[in-house]
């Protein structure tokens, strides 16, 4: 048994019929070079014999009675490879539109809580070449729970389910496997007690920190802790933090990763991460002015860090921090808004006093936060007052070698992260082989005209290359103007104030 985090749980409870909370790929290979085409039995027989390199493929959760703690992960005793794979043959349709719309409505399904959180849908008959009738290969649509993942482990755990050379290895039998049994109830009832026990020292900690300050005092000094150059709830408002639905559309495009480099290598003191998401700002304030929505206050992004170790990793799980990030979208200078970008996210007081995001947790148990994540969607309160960010963004570096599968060279990927309720638009940037694939994650009654993005970016990229050539010297460091507006934090410290000075005057008495 091997509980979860507060926050790999977290995604459990924030998942919703709209809003599935998986971590999704689109994987197209090219299998020319082998004698004959790849069948799905062959794949199948492969993923077998590769199971003990992801333990978590065989684990699935365990929930407690009562909803007394954090679920477990178990091993599970049933497990069955074949309820975890489909097979689709696109036949006459096998262009990347018809995929990625079959991808697109198979990310919209949640994955099923009786069994490991993961899934693959081996697809034949896919068309590499749209001119090239000889061309046909497969593809793999994955869905990983992002309990279970993050971004960053995702692209580890399909690192080590291929191969490193083009030469199909034999297929060897599966290694055994000996599932623990299933602990009992009254195992699982008895470990929650034991947890139960532990928290409330930590609540009496807190409670007697309270007692020893004013209520705004403990919360505004909480607060301070976090990696906030400005207030909550304080981003603006934008065409993406609207209510979501159900619908998923995944648009991608790629660029030569050699020419971000030289980019960076042009700007001088920033990182090729700057330069991403400096692209995705550029791309981001030219579709805002293109659906005439004012752009003078800046946009905040959400980007993860990776906080992993490559001595010390857990078995699965989220390891990241997190941070809100001005993105200068309001510098009319696209290769300034790098500079820019840049301080914000390396320079700032806030990048250096950042902290993980299960820190963050073991403060707020996930059940609240879910409740809390409830509560901003049914409220609508991204609609009333403002957001606490606009977009998450991500970037995550993979490996510039090819893969392979049996002989079929991995030749590209496409990835999708999960919609939150009102954020309906999310970045993941993943590199590959000397090429970066840009991926929106959409819901197409949210962003309109998503499809305009792709052919922003490139856009984009271009104008920053203009602008770059001509840019002088950053003469000093940016400085913050917060708004003067009153936030719905500000209210909500208000009131909670209230609410513990009448609690604290009674102790008194």
């Amino acid at each position: 048994m091997r509980q979860l985090s507060e926050l790999d749980a977290s995604f459990l409870y924030l998942e919703s019929e709209t809003a599935p909370m998986h971590i999704g790929g689109v994987y197209l290979f090219d299998a020319r070079d082998r004698d004959q085409p790849l069948a799905f039995s062959t794949f199948v027989a492969y993923l077998r014999s590769r199971l003990h390199v992801v333990p978590l493929f065989r684990q699935r959760l365990k929930e407690i009675p009562l909803g007394l703690g954090r679920p477990y992960w178990i091993d599970d005793p049933e497990f069955s490879i074949e309820r975890h794979l489909a097979y689709v043959n696109l036949g006459d349709h096998g262009k990347v539109g018809s995929l990625m719309g079959l991808a697109s409505r198979i990310l919209e399904e949640p994955l099923k809580r009786d069994r490991p959180l993961w899934h693959i849908t081996f697809v034949d008959g896919f068309q590499l070449d749209e001119n090239d009738p000889d061309s046909k290969s497969f593809a793999l649509i994955v869905k990983l729970h992002h309990a279970a993942i993050d971004a960053f482990s995702g692209e580890e755990i399909i690192g080590k389910l291929l191969e490193y050379t083009p030469e199909a290895r034999i297929i060897e039998p599966p290694r055994p496997w000996n599932p623990q049994p299933e602990p009992s109830e009254e195992r699982v009832i008895l470990q929650a007690g034991a947890n139960l026990l532990r928290k409330p020292l930590q609540v009496t900690s807190l409670a007697f920190n309270a007692a020893e300050a004013t209520a705004r005092g403990l919360i505004q000094k909480q607060m301070r802790k976090l990696p906030l150059p400005f207030p909550l709830f304080s981003a603006p408002h934008s065409p993406f933090n609207r209510q979501i639905t159900a619908n998923r559309q995944i648009v991608s495009t790629s660029l030569d990763l050699s020419r971000l480099k030289a980019l960076k290598a042009t700007l001088g003191n920033v990182t090729l991460n700057d330069v991403v998401l400096g692209l995705c700002a550029e791309t981001l304030h030219r579709y805002l002015a293109g659906h005439n929505v004012k752009t003078d206050r800046s946009l905040v992004a959400m980007t993860p860090i990776s906080v992993r170790s490559s001595s010390l990793r857990k078995a699965t799980g989220n390891q990241m921090s997190a941070m809100l990030l001005d993105l200068a979208t309001n510098e009319p200078n696209p290769a300034k808004r790098i500079h820019r970008i840049h301080w914000n996210a390396v320079e700032s007081e806030p990048y250096r006093e950042a902290i993980a995001a299960d820190r963050l947790t073991e403060l707020l148990p996930s059940t609240m936060l879910a409740l809390s994540a409830r509560l901003y969607s049914e409220l609508q309160i991204a609609q009333r007052y403002q957001p606490v960010f606009n977009l998450p963004i991500t970037n995550v570096p993979g490996p510039q070698v090819p893969l392979y599968l049996q002989g079929a060279r991995l030749v590209r990927q496409f990835n999708s992260a999960p919609l939150f309720d009102s954020l309906g638009l999310v970045i993941v940037a993943v590199s590959y082989q000397g090429s970066l694939t840009v991926n929106f994650t959409l819901c197409p009654d949210v962003v309109a005209d998503g499809e305009s993005l792709t052919g922003l970016l490139e856009e984009s990229l271009s104008a920053i290359e203009s602008a770059a050539l001509t840019l002088a010297p950053e003469s000093e460091e940016p400085e913050y103007h917060q708004d003067s507006h009153k936030t719905l934090t500000d209210e909500a410290l208000t009131l909670m104030e209230g609410a513990m000075r009448k609690v604290f005057q009674r102790f008194r008495r």
